[in-house]
């Protein structure tokens, strides 16, 4: 593993694991991670899953035609609270491409305990907002680890 990718998580089959600790600044005043954190958390495990698997959004910024990722569509659950000094592990699944949408299924687990999940749907755009379908490299490189 390349020294960028570090902290970055790691692959377990076709899920991505990605290791999150709470801190103090995570959390509310009785201790319980703010609910809008988790979110960062999720963003996360999507970003890793994709250094990990070869796209780099700094790469998808500079090409000729500049590209990024925007969330169209989020479906968040809260199961259970995550506190200060919980170990938390985010697990993401990319499921398809189709057109410009990428179908993203997350999950938050302390342990066998899951915390939160979220069905995610992020569109590749064009730097005026626009969708676009992804590269083709960038399609090949994910399609080995779409999960039915």
């Amino acid at each position: 593993m390349s020294k960028d990718n570090a902290y970055a998580g790691r692959f377990d089959g076709k899920n991505h694991l990605l290791p999150v600790r709470i801190y103090y600044e995570d959390t509310d005043m009785s201790g319980v991670v703010y609910h809008a954190n988790y979110l960062r958390y999720f963003e996360r495990g999507r970003s890793d899953f994709l250094r990990l698997a070869g796209v780099n959004h700094t790469d998808l910024q500079t090409r000729e035609k500049p590209m990024a990722f925007a969330v169209i569509a989020m479906d968040l659950r809260f199961k259970k609270p995550a506190r200060i000094d919980d170990a938390l592990l985010v697990h993401t699944k990319y499921h398809e491409i189709k057109g410009a949408k990428l179908h993203i299924d997350q999950k938050i687990m302390r342990g066998e305990v899951e915390i939160a999940t979220a069905q995610v749907t992020a569109v590749c755009i064009d730097f005026e907002g626009n969708p676009q379908r992804p590269p083709k490299e960038m399609v090949e490189l994910l399609r080995g680890y779409f999960s039915p």
